[in-house]
This record gives C-alpha cells, sequence and structure tokens, in this order.
C-alpha cells in the first residue's frame, strides 16, 4: 500500500469517527482492509476505473466497499494500493493527480 492510500484511510477514519461514531469508522476502516487483503486472492477480479480507462489507461483496476472504492495495481505477483476514496466523488482529477502524476 502506498503512503497516499494510508492517508486515505487514516482521513476516511477520522471523517467518520468524527460525524458519525468511533465504532462505525472502524467498521469501515476494517472493511477496507479486508477488501485490501483480499486482492491478494484474486488480484484480478477487479474492473477497470472508468476515468481511466477513458484515458486509454487499463493498468489499474478497482474494488468496492461501497461507496468506497480502492484503485490497485497489479505487478507481477505483487498488488499495490494506489488511493482509497469515497466513489460518490468525481474522482477524474484526483486519479490524474495520483496516479499519473498530472
Amino acid at each position: 500500500m502506498t503512503e497516499g492510500a494510508e492517508q486515505d484511510l487514516e482521513a476516511i477514519h477520522d471523517y467518520i469517527a468524527e460525524f458519525d461514531s468511533v465504532a462505525s469508522a472502524h467498521h469501515v476502516l476494517d472493511q477496507l482492509l479486508e477488501v485490501v487483503e483480499s486482492l491478494a486472492q484474486l488480484p484480478e477480479r477487479g474492473s477497470f476505473p472508468a476515468e481511466l480507462v477513458a484515458l486509454g489507461i487499463k493498468e489499474y483496476r478497482q474494488a468496492w466497499f461501497k461507496p468506497y472504492r480502492v484503485i490497485y495495481r497489479v505487478i507481477g505477483n505483487q498488488v499495490i494500493i494506489y488511493l482509497i476514496a469515497d466513489g460518490r466523488r468525481n474522482l477524474q482529477s484526483l486519479l490524474a493527480r495520483r496516479l499519473l502524476g498530472r
């Protein structure tokens, strides 16, 4: 998991803890970590993010714990998590900054 993805998890946890409850924040964090861990078993199961496919990019995949998207890439036998974000947001600019350095 990249540093950016770890920061995403922290921010999601902190936001839920502040605006809902600490218990809900822990639950969402646990579920997101389960999604991340499950990718080690079936990394190819994720779909391609539409925002990247529109740019002709098909190296990245996504898995969900709704509404959160886990954006990752499979390189050899390694799964690298790049981004974890609320899928209700417009992610095009965030994906471009984080994954493409734009």
